[in-house]
């Protein structure tokens, strides 16, 4: 088994992803998002941009980096360890089908590495791989999951929080009417693309999930 180091400080319990329609100018919903987070609020956040060439991503995520984030905040890219370290953000995830954390720690061995997973047989291997948390789904169905087949539903969810010691993010049809029903059977928090797009509901969005996570 691989021992992964955990971050010192726990990681934030809401996990926002890009809508992976992003481009490199400053006028993104990305960009715009993150400038209104509430300063007390800290996220996990993840730019994923495959669409984007390694020069552009590298200019958008220097231009998140840049921006006055509340302490705690984690910013990741999906996938490119270099682009990570480019831009100093705080770690990488990996998708399921991806390379190894263990693989990629020695290149960046202080940032965070997560992995997506989709049955508790590919949990338990990234856990011995080193990974410092999961996202795991999707939980309920939602158009942008539905490559994945049939949604993994709350039983499924639960069995998995039960067999690893890692934390693990819900994704995949998560509300603020749902998210509870993921976090009674143990996630850690709850992560989501589609439902933080809307810029007008996006902090009262971000309220309603903090207040599920946080009690």
């Amino acid at each position: 088994m691989v021992h992964n180091k955990l971050p010192k400080t726990p990681l934030p319990r809401i996990y926002l992803i890009s809508s992976g329609q992003e481009n490199h100018n400053k006028e993104t919903s990305l960009l715009r998002n993150l400038n209104l987070i509430p300063g007390s609020l800290c996220c996990m956040v993840q730019i994923r941009e495959k669409q984007l060439n390694a020069k552009r991503l590298l200019t958008l995520a220097l231009k998140a980096r840049e921006i006055g984030l509340p302490e705690g905040t984690r910013l990741l890219v999906n996938e490119r360890v270099d682009i990570a370290l480019a831009a100093r953000l705080d770690g990488v995830h990996l998708p399921e089908k991806s390379c190894f954390p263990y693989q990629l720690r020695p290149l960046a061995p202080n940032m965070i590495f997560g992995c997506s997973v989709h049955s508790q047989e590919s949990a338990l291997i990234a856990e011995k791989s080193g990974a410092d948390y999961l996202l795991f789904g999707p939980i309920f169905d939602t158009p942008s999951k539905r490559i994945y087949g049939t949604p993994q539903g709350l039983e499924q969810l639960g069995k998995l929080c039960r067999a690893t010691t890692l934390p693990i993010f819900a994704i995949g049809g998560i509300t603020p009417e749902n998210g509870a029903l993921c976090m009674a059977e143990g996630a850690y928090g709850i992560a989501g693309l589609s439902i933080f797009q809307d810029t007008f509901r996006f902090v009262k969005t971000l309220e309603q999930f903090y207040h599920i996570v946080t009690k």
